[in-house]
Order: structure tokens, then C-alpha cells, then sequence
């Protein structure tokens, strides 16, 4: 049916509420409006369609079924990491952790080096958005007179960010859907640590020699973490290694797990507002519900339309011809790496599911190819990645899309470097 008229506008749809998503930063319209409005209407195209089909209805029941597993999954594991995260963020961690770099006194070059591997090590465990927000805000403490070594830095902060989510299933949202489809296991995603460390290292070396060498004023700033505070960073890796252990001892789905974490830090959370009920001053008492509130609803909601529209797409029969373009007729390796050129235009989220959809039939190696190629092609471009572009947002425009093209050669190297180490490290 992709031949049919019903079916060309709903490609058509998509591609309009896309270039919505895109122009986020300009129209300023947050980026779940257009796609649940589009997965509403394309859905009832594909209904339409279904009944001029032979078992239509069942395809259709089948279909819904698949993309609503799909998404509760993916909401119920997201939800639980950013009230984690939520919650430390509330409880000064990380304000903590920028008091601290701010008061060392590193020169701008260090800064450079220690932003950009602080972003690498922190993604994994955290998501690259929360990672690139953290990192910039220390950045711009300690470099807001200096605009260019503000531009150079965000750049370095974005591409250290995706690589180091791409080794881990925590990482990104990407390599999150490919462990929960089964594809590769927990631990397989490690295989890609020297990659991603390479796809990392290269812009930066080229970048670091436009980098300023001397030093900002030392600011004396101090931050104290809250109470609880590392106690919750404990309760986040016990969470972790629950949500491990279902996949790997139970062979239950990891979101099992996640809500099984969720569970600590409610109980937790009880015990802070009992020990802070017993203070005079309960202004800042701590509340749970108040982190679920602060999740990013938007950004959840986007996940939600992005897979009924791709999902929709699917139903009518165009991924299974895109699978059949790519896959059969130019070969596994050359379509992963134009999965992940596709993704610095297009969002990596769409990208990986539709290729999750076609589900082309791919040993290992490949899967990790293209969770590689989807986690960091979107450092191409500063629209690429969400962490490009909540950067853009907080740099107060010393950090803008032209200013990260001038480098996107750098960072082309070392996507071609990191596709190259892939190979000869896991081969």
C-alpha cells in the first residue's frame, strides 16, 4: 500500500511534523506537539487502509500492540532515570560538582580536556542531555568573557557526551532501545568503549589547539550537597545493577528492575520528609512527587509520537522497503554508516527505531555498528543531538549551529576513525 494516496500523505505528514521538530530552536513550539499530532492522523490513515486489506484489522491489532510494549517500556525506564536524576539535581550533586571545578583554578585548555572527559564518564551513567547541561553550566562560570573558548568547549562537551553514551545502555536513549529489543546483551555494549573513545579523542586533539592556554580568575564558590544526597547517588547504582541483574539472571525486561529501583528512592524519600519534619525550617523539605513533576514530559511524549508515527509507517509497508534499499542493496556496513549520517539531520530516536522496526537480519558487530554510528553522528551538526541543542540554548548565543560546522570536519575524522577502530576491535 506505499503506492497508495493515504499512504503517501502519511509520509508526507511525517515529514512536515518533522521539519517542525527540527525548527524547534526557531519557532520555539516544543518538539511533542507535531509528532503526536501526526501519529494521531496517520494512524488513521493506516485504518483506513486496513480495510481495503485482507486481515487488515489483525495486522493493525498486532502492529498497536508492538508500539504500545515498545513505548511503555521505554517510558517506564526513562522516567525512573530522570527522577533520579531529578532528585540529585535537587539535592545539589551536581551543583556541587560544578563548585568544585569553578574553585581548582585549571587553566582554559584544562578546562577543555576536563569538561570533555568528565562529559565522557558521566553519560554513561547519566543521560548525554542532563551530561551536556552540567558540564556547560561550568563552562559558562568560568569562561562568560571569553566567547570562543565558550563555543570550542560546548562542541567538545557535545561530541564527549554522545560517544560516551554509545558504550553503554544507559547512555543514550539508542543503545537503551537496542538492549531492550534483545539485539545485544548488557555487557556487549562495553565492545564499543574504544571507539567511542576514539570518535572523542580525534576532534578534540584537532580542536584543543584553538583553544586559549591561559587562565580565568579563581572564584571562591562554595556548594554543599543537601542531605541524602550521596545516599541517592547510591540508591541510582544499586537501581542500575537491578535493572541488570533482571535481564541478565531473570531474563526479565530491565524497566522491571528500574521500577523495582524507583521503589528505594520512594522509600527513601519518606525517610528525608520525616527527618526534615523534625527541623524547624521545612521550606525545603524533599518530595518525590514533586521530581516526577520536574521529568521531561516533553521529551517522553515525543518518544511516544516518534514510534506510532515510524510504527504507522511501518504498518503501510515503508520501512520494509527502506529495509529492503538499504539492507539487501548496498549492504549492512554502508547502511548502518548512513544510518548514522542520517541521524545528525533527522533525530537519532526515529532513526534507531525505524531500523529496530525493519529489523534486518544482522550478526552482533552490526548492531553494535549502527548503535555506534546512531549515538554519535549526531555530533555532526548542533541540531544532531539534544544535548546540541539544549546547548545552543544555554550558551546565550556564544555557541550557535555555523560556529559547530566550522568544526564538523574534525568531528567527521573521528566518526570515520571510530567506525575504522570498531572494526579492527570487534571485527
Amino acid at each position: 500500500m506505499i503506492g497508495s494516496s493515504l499512504g503517501i500523505a502519511a509520509l508526507v505528514l511525517f515529514a512536515l511534523a518533522y521539519a517542525l521538530v527540527i525548527a524547534e530552536e526557531y519557532i520555539h513550539m516544543r518538539k511533542s506537539k507535531p509528532v503526536i499530532f501526526a501519529a494521531g492522523l496517520i494512524w488513521i490513515f493506516v485504518a483506513i487502509i486496513g480495510k481495503q486489506v485482507e486481515n487488515g484489522q489483525e495486522i493493525i491489532k498486532h502492529a498497536l500492540d508492538h508500539n504500545l510494549l515498545e513505548y511503555s517500556a521505554l517510558l517506564l525506564f526513562l522516567l525512573t532515570a530522570m527522577i533520579y536524576v531529578n532528585a540529585l539535581t535537587e539535592r545539589n550533586v551536581f551543583e556541587a560538582l560544578r563548585s568544585w571545578l569553578v574553585k581548582r583554578g585549571f587553566s582554559y585548555r584544562k578546562l577543555f580536556w576536563i569538561t570533555g572527559f568528565l562529559a565522557f564518564f558521566i553519560s554513561p551513567v547519566a543521560d548525554n542531555l542532563t551530561t551536556a547541561l552540567l558540564m556547560g553550566a561550568v563552562v559558562l562560570a568560568v569562561g562568560s568573557d571569553k566567547p570562543k573558548f565558550v563555543s570550542i568547549a560546548f562542541i567538545n562537551i557535545v561530541i564527549a557526551a554522545n560517544a560516551g553514551g554509545a558504550f553503554s545502555p544507559f547512555g543514550d536513549i539508542t543503545t537503551l532501545m537496542v538492549w531492550q529489543s534483545g539485539h545485544v546483551g548488557f555487557f556487549g555494549f562495553f565492545a564499543l568503549f574504544i571507539p567511542s573513545l576514539v570518535n572523542f579523542l580525534v576532534p578534540a586533539a584537532i580542536m584543543m589547539f584553538a583553544v586559549p592556554n591561559d587562565k580565568p580568575e579563581p572564584m571562591e564558590e562554595s556548594v554543599t550537597i543537601k542531605p541524602g544526597g550521596l545516599v541517592i547517588c547510591g540508591l541510582f547504582l544499586c537501581t542500575i545493577v537491578t535493572a541488570v541483574s533482571f535481564e541478565q539472571v531473570l531474563h526479565l525486561p530491565p524497566f522491571l528492575g528500574m521500577m523495582l529501583g524507583l521503589s528505594y528512592l520512594f522509600f527513601f524519600s519518606y525517610y528525608l520528609k520525616l527527618s526534615e519534619h523534625k527541623t524547624v525550617d521545612t521550606v525545603g523539605e524533599f518530595n518525590i512527587f514533586n521530581k516526577v513533576a520536574r521529568a521531561e514530559w516533553d521529551t517522553l511524549l515525543f518518544f511516544f509520537g516518534v514510534i506510532f508515527c515510524v510504527g504507522g509507517l511501518g504498518t503501510i509497508g515503508y520501512l520494509g522497503y527502506v529495509s529492503h534499499l538499504m539492507y539487501e542493496g548496498w549492504g549492512a556496513t554502508n547502511a548502518n554508516i548512513v544510518a548514522g549520517l542520517l541521524s545528525a539531520v533527522v533525530d537519532n530516536i526515529p532513526v534507531m527505531f525505524a531500523i529496530l522496526t525493519m529489523s534486518p537480519d544482522m550478526d552482533t558487530y552490526q548492531w553494535l555498528l549502527v548503535t555506534l554510528t546512531a549515538g554519535v553522528g549526531g555530533s555532526l551538526l548542533s541540531v544532531g543531538s539534544a544535548a546540541g541543542v539544549a546547548l545552543m540554548g544555554q550558551s546565550r548565543g556564544m555557541y550557535t549551529f555555523f560556529a559547530h560546522l566550522k568544526w564538523s570536519w574534525a568531528i567527521g575524522l573521528g566518526y570515520a576513525a571510530s567506525i575504522y577502530v570498531h572494526y579492527l576491535v570487534n571485527g
